[in-house]
């Protein structure tokens, strides 16, 4: 081995390396990696950043773009509602979601349309008393089979038409994924409508009644003479934040103030409902002084069972004459009275966080989340969006425990309490998705049919080879723009930046690889141990090996790495390219195994209260139903 190769592996290995990890984010490793072999003297400087201008980076970019003004302007949702059975047994229901699913994810972005229909499926499992999982991954394997369908249905396809392009001159056309990609596809979509509910595992996710939070609730009044009165909220909380408590409501002159302003100044009498855990809750009071409402309450029981208690005495003799009937009647009021203080009180409880106007929604973390790895304190949930963060649920187990601080991930569900207004404005602008079953979005259908026509005329353009992909989907972009579908302020609101940095940050690595023979060094290697110069064998061995990296890593990272050796391989071999190439493009896509090697996967994991070694019983099946159909396809369909 020359030098250069022994540096490009040893960086690509680091690469591989980190994205395993998973302890930086993929965007930030590939863009280390870009650096390192520049500085190493394997990329020139001038190409850096020739990964930016790729053809597939601004295909991914545009097709984001119009992914999100379908969504917007309400098509997808007049489509979703019409195609799918509105009362229908559980097999029906799951076939025509997850057929739809497909079918949708071959033309736009999955991860969209997949959180457009998951808080469908978990209405439809409420409905057929099912866990929400049985439906949850179905629906998101349909979404990632139908992506490998097309050029646009998923990066990694992208990927490597570029790299055909670069080798051959010409990249792969919109449909020359569907032969292989369909076969598949219907394959694993037939193995998931009829064994997947029995395959995945029951989980019960933490539902809205099940994060626990009354346990944690507290009323607590500010009395005569306590050093509150006069504070502002924002003083409050800074004090409950020492004993991990925080303000989540105010009640004054009983009027419920949820979310209220941390620049309001406290008065006597007002009653602050306050999260906290019980180890801190004394603490938290006793250092503001104030007191706990049930207490207060209790002692005024107290000075009206003492005014009974001589009322009793005067009338001891009459109470007598009728001891056994009066005592029974007493033992039934008792226990009455004692029902309806308790429905009282929960009802109280109950109306403090939940009114006409203020509701209690779940949410899920979507892997794109701007707000992955910081809390609710780093982004001011409260004071920017008037909103609380009640409780979170992760991979199924609740969490209550200083959930100001707690760091978010992907696929977490969060319960907050706020307006529907401004907790769907949070999860626009910070990236959640509803799982309640969101109101029908008909929008303008002036513009949802707008929306509709400029992607199928952006769809034709690049099909028919009358314009390059990303030149046709540019303009369907600039369309948008023109015609009001999207609006300048939040067109790049629909990027996924840290992909598309991803991307044009391992495309130079990955032309360093075939630039310095590292890739051809790769492939000679695996020919020589493994296939023993057999054809079929070594597709099917960089089928299966794409197929177990992307299980671990970013798929788009994936087809970038694996894309140089494939060539290489059939160089080596002295056969066509595009066998290989397509061995790439469905290995990268095919991730089932783990919930992170694609964001379909990760997405389901806190609504479907699923555990990271969940994902195989179904995955596994279907990854060997892909190579068992793909291998013969792609044999057929683009011979050696």
């Amino acid at each position: 081995m020359t030098t250069p190769q022994i540096m490009i592996l040893a960086v690509l290995l680091g690469t591989v390396v980190l994205f395993l990890w998973a302890r930086w984010r993929h965007d930030m490793v590939a863009m280390a990696s870009l650096l390192v072999c520049v500085m190493l003297g394997l990329v020139p400087t001038d190409d850096a950043f020739v990964g930016f201008g790729h053809p597939a980076v601004i295909t991914v970019a545009c097709i984001l773009i119009l992914s999100s003004a379908l969504q917007k302007s309400g098509a997808v949702d007049t489509l979703s509602r019409t195609v799918l059975p509105q009362s229908a047994g559980p097999f029906v229901t799951m076939a025509a979601l997850s057929l739809l699913a497909a079918i949708l994810s071959a033309f736009m972005n999955n991860v969209g349309a997949l959180a457009l229909l998951m808080p469908i499926g978990i209405q439809i499992a409420n409905k057929q008393n099912l866990p929400p999982g049985k439906i949850l991954m179905p629906l998101a394997f349909g979404s990632i089979l139908g992506g490998m369908t097309t050029l646009i249905g998923t990066p990694p396809n992208l990927i490597v038409s570029g790299f055909r392009a670069e080798a051959t001159g010409t990249g792969f056309s919109m449909f020359d994924y569907s032969p292989v990609g369909v076969a598949i596809a219907l394959a694993g979509l037939l193995f998931v409508i009829l064994l997947g509910r029995f395959l995945v595992p029951t989980r019960e996710r933490a539902g809205a009644e099940g994060f626990e939070t009354g346990s944690y609730l507290t009323e607590a009044r500010i009395t005569e003479g306590s050093k509150s009165i006069g504070m502002f909220l924002r003083e409050i909380n800074d004090e409950l934040d020492k004993s991990d408590a925080q303000v989540i409501g105010l009640i004054r002159n009983e009027r419920r103030i949820p979310a209220p302003s941390p620049y309001r100044e406290l008065q006597q009498d007002d009653i602050l409902l306050i999260e906290a855990e019980p180890e801190g809750l004394a603490s938290a009071l006793s250092g503001l002084e104030l007191t706990l409402e049930a207490e207060l309450r209790s002692e005024e029981a107290n000075a009206e069972q003492r005014e009974e208690a001589k009322e009793q005495v005067r009338a001891q003799k009459a109470q007598r004459a009728a001891e056994k009937s009066g005592d029974a009647s007493k033992d039934g009021s008792e226990k009455d009275d004692t029902a309806k203080s308790d429905k009282k009180d929960s009802d109280t409880k109950k109306r403090a966080l939940q009114s006409d106007d203020i509701s209690l929604i779940e949410v899920v973390v979507l892997p794109n989340a701007s707000f992955i790895g910081r809390s609710a304190a780093d982004i001011r949930i409260r004071s920017r969006y008037g909103i609380n963060l009640l409780a979170l649920s992760r991979q199924g187990q609740r969490s209550m425990s200083r959930l100001r601080t707690m760091k978010m991930q992907a696929g977490d569900v969060l319960l907050m309490q706020g307006t529907p207004a401004a907790i769907h404005e949070f999860g626009n602008r910070l990236g959640c998705a509803p799982l309640a079953e969101r109101s029908l979005n008909l929008g303008d259908k002036t513009q949802a049919l707008k929306a509709t026509t400029i992607m199928a005329v952006a769809i034709a353009l690049a099909a028919f080879g009358i314009l390059p992909a990303a030149i046709s989907f540019a303009l369907g972009v600039l369309a948008t723009l023109l015609v009001g579908v999207v609006s300048p302020r939040t067109l790049y609101d629909a990027v996924d930046w840290p992909v598309v940095v991803l991307l044009a940050a391992l495309i130079p690595v990955a032309n360093a690889m075939e630039s310095t023979g590292s890739a051809d060094l790769i492939a000679r290697f695996l020919l020589d141990t493994v296939a023993q110069g057999s054809p079929p064998v070594a597709l099917a061995l960089i089928l299966i090996v794409t197929m177990t990296l992307s299980d671990f890593m970013n798929n788009a990272a994936t087809a970038a790495v694996m894309c140089p050796i494939a060539i290489g391989s059939a160089a080596q071999l002295g056969a066509s390219s595009d066998p290989f190439l397509m061995a790439v493009a469905i290995g990268a896509s095919c991730a089932f195994l783990t919930p992170i090697g694609h964001q379909n996967n990760t997405l389901i994991l806190g609504p479907g209260g699923f555990r990271f070694s969940d994902y195989w019983r179904l995955g596994l099946p279907i990854e060997i139903i892909v190579v068992a159909v793909g291998v013969p396809m792609l044999l057929w369909v683009w011979p050696l």
